[in-house]
């Protein structure tokens, strides 16, 4: 014998995950505003000498980068909007697309701001980021009594 719902229950919800499963109505890609943000995927490495970060990001130019730091804290951001064009005898068709992103870093005390060094190439953006000596032990200083 087969069990009827009741209260709190509903048919439709069941009828519609029967059908269409869980997946959204809509995907996501057809919603989309043609903004995508972007938190690219970063390696760091430390040698002796340095701390060397590398970003994944094709698709940019090297004019696209800001870099800049500010205190102890490295910012990289870029912004790219695209534009294509596709031209026939009856139709015009324009797509745009804007791309941007923006990933900051803490950098230690021991890094030297001032001889950072950025290049791009293949997509990838890399950093070297020279270290500083550290003093550890504060310098001898006679106190004059007064």
């Amino acid at each position: 014998m087969e069990t009827v719902k009741t209260r709190g229950s509903s048919l439709f919800p069941s009828l519609w995950s029967d059908f269409f499963g869980n997946e959204p109505l809509f995907p996501a890609q057809w919603l989309s505003t043609g903004t995508k943000e972007l938190l690219p995927a970063a390696n760091i490495r430390e040698t002796r000498k340095a701390f060397i970060v590398e970003l994944v990001m094709p698709g940019f130019e090297k004019e696209d980068f800001v870099i800049d730091t500010d205190q102890n804290i490295l910012s990289v951001r870029a912004e790219k909007e695209e534009e294509t064009t596709g031209e026939d005898e009856r139709v015009t068709r324009k797509e745009f697309a804007y791309k941007s992103f923006a990933r900051s870093f803490t950098l230690p005390e021991n890094v030297n701001c001032d001889a950072i060094e950025a290049s791009y190439k293949k997509g990838i953006l890399k950093l070297d980021i020279p270290k500083k000596e550290v003093s550890t032990s504060l310098p001898k200083k006679e106190i004059k009594v007064i």
